[in-house]
Protein backbone atom coordinates (compact mmCIF):
# COMPACT_ATOMS: atom_id res chain seq x y z
CA UNK A 1 0.00 0.00 0.00
CA UNK A 2 1.53 3.41 -0.99
CA UNK A 3 1.13 6.94 0.75
CA UNK A 4 -1.67 7.44 -1.52
CA UNK A 5 -3.93 4.99 -0.69
CA UNK A 6 -6.30 4.63 2.04
CA UNK A 7 -5.55 2.83 5.07
CA UNK A 8 -8.08 -0.17 5.88
CA UNK A 9 -8.49 -2.36 9.15
CA UNK A 10 -7.58 -5.80 8.25
CA UNK A 11 -4.37 -4.24 7.07
CA UNK A 12 -4.25 -2.21 10.23
CA UNK A 13 -5.02 -5.09 12.65
CA UNK A 14 -2.61 -7.34 10.52
CA UNK A 15 0.10 -4.73 11.35
CA UNK A 16 -0.72 -4.66 15.03
CA UNK A 17 -0.94 -8.47 15.44
CA UNK A 18 2.47 -8.75 13.55
CA UNK A 19 5.11 -6.29 13.33
CA UNK A 20 3.69 -4.22 16.24
CA UNK A 21 3.36 -7.53 18.75
CA UNK A 22 7.25 -8.56 17.64
CA UNK A 23 8.32 -5.07 18.55
CA UNK A 24 7.03 -5.38 22.19
CA UNK A 25 8.21 -8.84 22.33
CA UNK A 26 11.61 -7.59 21.26
CA UNK A 27 11.20 -4.80 23.89
CA UNK A 28 10.81 -6.86 26.44
CA UNK A 29 13.74 -8.99 25.38
CA UNK A 30 15.95 -5.95 25.87
CA UNK A 31 15.79 -4.92 22.10
CA UNK A 32 13.84 -1.42 22.24
CA UNK A 33 15.46 -1.06 18.08
CA UNK A 34 12.16 -2.39 17.11
CA UNK A 35 10.08 -0.83 18.80
CA UNK A 36 11.58 2.83 18.16
CA UNK A 37 11.26 2.02 14.52
CA UNK A 38 7.35 1.87 14.76
CA UNK A 39 7.20 5.24 16.15
CA UNK A 40 6.62 8.15 14.18
CA UNK A 41 9.65 10.51 13.56
CA UNK A 42 7.24 13.58 13.31
CA UNK A 43 5.94 15.52 15.70
CA UNK A 44 3.91 15.04 18.59
CA UNK A 45 5.44 12.20 19.85
CA UNK A 46 4.05 11.12 23.55
CA UNK A 47 4.36 8.52 26.52
CA UNK A 48 2.13 8.25 29.27
CA UNK A 49 3.65 5.43 30.76
CA UNK A 50 3.22 2.94 33.63
CA UNK A 51 6.42 3.49 35.34
CA UNK A 52 7.46 7.04 33.38
CA UNK A 53 6.68 9.86 30.71
CA UNK A 54 8.25 11.19 28.13
CA UNK A 55 7.44 13.99 24.58
CA UNK A 56 9.38 14.55 22.12
CA UNK A 57 12.23 12.55 19.71
CA UNK A 58 14.69 13.20 22.70
CA UNK A 59 12.54 12.06 25.36
CA UNK A 60 11.29 9.19 23.25
CA UNK A 61 14.55 8.02 22.64
CA UNK A 62 15.82 7.76 26.28
CA UNK A 63 12.69 6.11 27.32
CA UNK A 64 12.81 3.47 24.94
CA UNK A 65 16.77 2.88 25.48
CA UNK A 66 16.02 3.21 29.21
CA UNK A 67 13.05 0.27 29.05
CA UNK A 68 15.72 -1.66 26.45
CA UNK A 69 17.92 -1.58 29.67
CA UNK A 70 15.46 -2.80 31.67
CA UNK A 71 14.04 -5.42 30.69
CA UNK A 72 15.70 -8.93 29.63
CA UNK A 73 14.15 -12.92 29.48
CA UNK A 74 10.86 -12.11 28.73
CA UNK A 75 8.99 -15.52 29.38
CA UNK A 76 5.24 -14.37 28.21
CA UNK A 77 3.60 -11.16 26.30
CA UNK A 78 0.27 -11.60 25.61
CA UNK A 79 -2.01 -8.45 23.67
CA UNK A 80 -5.53 -8.78 24.64
CA UNK A 81 -7.13 -6.35 22.00
CA UNK A 82 -10.76 -4.78 23.46
CA UNK A 83 -11.10 -2.35 21.08
CA UNK A 84 -9.75 -0.91 17.85
CA UNK A 85 -10.65 1.19 14.66
CA UNK A 86 -9.11 3.25 11.92
CA UNK A 87 -10.25 6.41 11.15
CA UNK A 88 -9.23 8.10 7.54
CA UNK A 89 -4.99 7.85 8.23
CA UNK A 90 -5.74 7.74 12.27
CA UNK A 91 -6.08 4.44 14.18
CA UNK A 92 -6.10 3.60 17.92
CA UNK A 93 -6.24 0.13 19.76
CA UNK A 94 -7.62 -0.30 23.57
CA UNK A 95 -6.18 -3.28 24.99
CA UNK A 96 -4.65 -5.25 28.06
CA UNK A 97 -0.82 -6.05 27.80
CA UNK A 98 0.21 -8.89 30.07
CA UNK A 99 3.31 -10.06 30.42
CA UNK A 100 6.27 -11.83 32.27
CA UNK A 101 9.83 -10.79 32.30
CA UNK A 102 12.42 -9.84 34.47
CA UNK A 103 12.71 -6.23 35.10
CA UNK A 104 16.36 -4.96 36.10
CA UNK A 105 16.82 -8.37 36.66
CA UNK A 106 13.81 -9.26 38.70
CA UNK A 107 11.61 -11.24 37.28
CA UNK A 108 7.75 -9.41 37.16
CA UNK A 109 4.74 -10.59 36.04
CA UNK A 110 1.99 -7.63 35.23
CA UNK A 111 -0.95 -6.57 33.24
CA UNK A 112 -1.10 -3.16 32.15
CA UNK A 113 -4.01 -0.99 30.17
CA UNK A 114 -2.35 0.23 27.34
CA UNK A 115 -4.03 2.70 24.74
CA UNK A 116 -2.25 3.69 21.39
CA UNK A 117 -2.31 6.11 18.72
CA UNK A 118 -1.38 5.61 15.29
CA UNK A 119 -0.50 8.00 12.27
CA UNK A 120 -0.38 6.59 8.31
CA UNK A 121 2.92 8.29 7.46
CA UNK A 122 4.94 7.49 4.53
CA UNK A 123 3.16 4.15 3.43
CA UNK A 124 2.50 2.40 6.64
CA UNK A 125 1.27 2.78 9.97
CA UNK A 126 3.82 4.68 12.90
CA UNK A 127 2.73 5.03 16.96
CA UNK A 128 2.46 8.82 17.88
CA UNK A 129 1.17 8.34 21.49
CA UNK A 130 0.68 5.29 24.10
CA UNK A 131 -0.72 5.57 27.34
CA UNK A 132 -0.13 2.85 29.59
CA UNK A 133 -1.13 2.09 33.58
CA UNK A 134 -0.35 -1.44 35.62
CA UNK A 135 -3.37 -2.89 36.95
CA UNK A 136 -3.16 -3.76 40.55
CA UNK A 137 -3.40 -7.63 41.51
CA UNK A 138 -6.61 -8.50 43.09
CA UNK A 139 -7.27 -7.04 46.72
CA UNK A 140 -6.41 -9.20 49.21
CA UNK A 141 -9.20 -10.78 52.04
CA UNK A 142 -8.63 -9.45 55.52
CA UNK A 143 -6.55 -12.14 57.62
Amino acid sequence: MDDNTAPDRDGFLNWVRGPLYQAELALHNGDAGPRRALWSRREPVSVLGAWRDAHGQAGIDELFATLGDSFSDCAAYDFDLQAFDVVGRMAYTVGLEHTAASVNGKPRAYTLRATQIYRWEDGGWKVAHRHGDEIAGPPTEPG
